[in-house]
């Protein structure tokens, strides 16, 4: 298996006796996953996907890729949260951060759509100035503000540059299978259309077609991804709790919230890491942030961030725990030249390969958190391939539908997401919303 978890890091933060206690708990919301019978189950539709996916659709999927490789100098991406964190995460997770500068037989893949803000917009559209462009547009609806902003212009640039026939075949959309505006409109204008399926929130959908076609224009292995995602769903819905690091994780995560720990930093030693982190905290921000209740999903990239949030950690509110990824091999290797003069004091480093010294600094960062009564939990995974990845997603997935039925939530709605959407349509005079403007241009004097 690729992936494992390490509690060594805990045994003086949780006791055996405490595991045997919440055992019960973390085996009932597992049933109760598996039942689909708690809150939300009509989102559970990522449960058994690595192994239910619809396979024509996948074919359609790695089909689109190939044409959009083909054709493209640059994939914009257009969605918000769901609709474009997984997909992101796994192409700088398994390719590199630095993708789109580095060379290689495939587009350049830029995100928008999940701000609204000028200079961004800007700077994309400068980007694609003189390039060949297809677009991805990920919405169920078609009427969320940032994506269908950002829509309205690359179709406006797409239906310029190429014409509007041109412009149909470099635009794919992923929304719902049936219904909605960009379906509709999709349908209408011929362009090519991918589902966001109606049992799988955007949270949980990187492995379907929401993540898997900007992915696989990637060049990742998309068939790797999903048997990554297949053995880790036969792994954790069949080990017993003592050998379950998912069930596990759920259960130290509640353990450790019950004792004041409330807030999870996920803390990765590589770059390539950050969006991922990003992805992980959207899952449980979202999953678990209700009700007054739930765990903070904090992030940070060691050993940059030693060097500015380490001392929070170390000296700070002991009101915290981490995560930590444990990335066991490096697909390169650099190792650290000599010096004669030995002017930084290094040369004891001569010859030691980057990715070793970065463990040993993972491994002295553990010991001093855990001296600083920093619970740690350290999650080891093999490599930063596709297959990897797509067990990660799994493990994390399930860990935060059981860890959100443990803490008696429901982890797959969102309710406090609306919130800020009204008030921006009040004012900024969206018809309906009248009522609303009136009050809060009352409240703001």
């Amino acid at each position: 298996m690729a992936l494992k978890l390490n509690e060594k890091f805990l045994k003086d933060f949780i006791s055996e006796n405490e595991m045997r206690a919440i055992e019960p708990q973390a085996m009932n919301a597992c049933a109760t996953v598996v039942g689909h019978s708690g809150p939300g189950a009509d989102f559970l539709g990522w449960l058994d996907l690595p192994v239910a996916y619809d396979k024509d659709e996948f074919a359609r999927v790695k089909a689109a890729a190939e044409r959009i490789r083909k054709m493209c100098d640059v994939l914009v991406v257009i969605g918000i949260g769901g609709s474009y964190l997984g997909a992101r995460a796994a192409i700088e997770f398994v390719t590199s951060p630095l993708y789109n500068t580095l060379a290689k037989d495939t587009p350049q893949i830029y995100f928008t759509g999940n701000s609204i803000s000028a200079s961004a917009m800007h700077d994309l559209l400068e980007i694609c100035r003189g390039k060949d462009i297809c677009v991805n547009v990920v919405s169920k609806s078609g009427t969320t503000t940032e994506p269908a902003v950002a829509f309205r212009i690359f179709r406006g640039l797409l239906e310029k540059k190429y014409g509007v026939d041109g412009a149909r075949e470099r635009i794919f959309a992923t929304t719902d299978k049936a219904r909605g505006t960009l379906k509709e409109f999709s349908d209408a204008m011929g362009y090519e259309t991918f589902v966001v399926p109606d049992d799988i929130g955007g949270r949980y959908s990187v492995l379907t077609s929401v993540g898997l076609l900007p992915i696989a224009c990637a060049g990742i292995d998309v068939d790797a991804m999903m048997r990554g995602a297949a053995d880790a769903r036969e792994r954790f819905l069949s080990a017993p709790f003592a050998e379950n690091d998912c069930l596990r994780y759920a259960a130290i995560r509640n353990i450790l919230l019950r004792k004041g720990k409330v807030t999870e930093i996920l803390a990765a030693y590589e770059p390539a890491a950050q969006m991922l982190s990003e992805w992980w905290k959207q899952l449980y921000g979202e999953s678990e942030g209700k009700d007054n209740r739930g765990l903070f999903p904090a992030s940070v990239v060691f050993s940059t961030d030693l060097h500015s949030l380490g001392q929070y950690i170390q000296q700070g509110l002991r009101n915290q725990f981490e995560t930590v990824l444990d990335i066991r091999t490096s697909p390169v290797s650099v190792s650290v030249p000599d010096d004669p003069a030995n002017m930084d004091g290094l040369n004891f480093l001569s010859g030691s390969d980057l990715h070793d010294i970065n463990r040993t600094a993972m491994l002295g960062t553990l010991f001093a958190h855990t001296d600083g009564s920093v619970p740690n939990a350290v999650i080891e995974i093999d490599d930063r391939s596709a297959y990897t990845f797509g067990t990660l997603v799994y493990f994390f997935e399930l860990a935060c539908a059981v860890s959100g039925y443990m803490l008696g939530v429901n982890p797959f709605d969102q309710p406090g997401v609306e919130a800020y959407k009204k008030n921006m349509f009040a004012l900024l005079g969206k018809p309906g919303y009248e009522e609303k403007r009136a009050a809060l241009e009352a409240r703001m004097g």
